[in-house]
């Protein structure tokens, strides 16, 4: 298993419909990260930064062909078209990224 964790900032005029979209995700967005072996998946939204933390526990085996998987998926691609207008990349992400990938400094059980 490993613990992976990414931050994005949200758009503050965004944020109640982004908490309402999350408070009833698609049945089929649910299924499809459960399909690409990530359990343990939570938002967190850090006011007034504006900024959401997203935490979750990868249980596959490659990571990369599983993001394919999802990023192909044509229903996620719709959640995706709505979520994306509503927040707000950081400036300093590495390239490709949308959400910002963070390196574990600490664990402890």
């Amino acid at each position: 298993m490993q613990r992976m964790a990414m931050v994005i900032g949200i758009r503050p005029e965004h944020i109640p419909a982004y908490k309402r979209l999350h408070a009833e995700v698609w049945p089929d967005i649910l299924a499809q990260i459960s399909a690409c072996h990530i359990r343990n998946y939570s938002i967190y939204l850090k006011e007034p930064e504006n900024l959401l933390f997203g935490y979750w526990e990868y249980h596959g085996t490659d990571f990369d062909a599983d993001a394919e998987r999802m990023a192909a998926d044509p229903r996620t691609q719709e959640w995706w078209e709505i979520c994306m207008p509503m927040q707000a990349p950081l400036e300093t992400r590495r390239e490709g990224e949308w959400w910002a990938m963070m390196e574990e400094v600490f664990h402890h059980d």
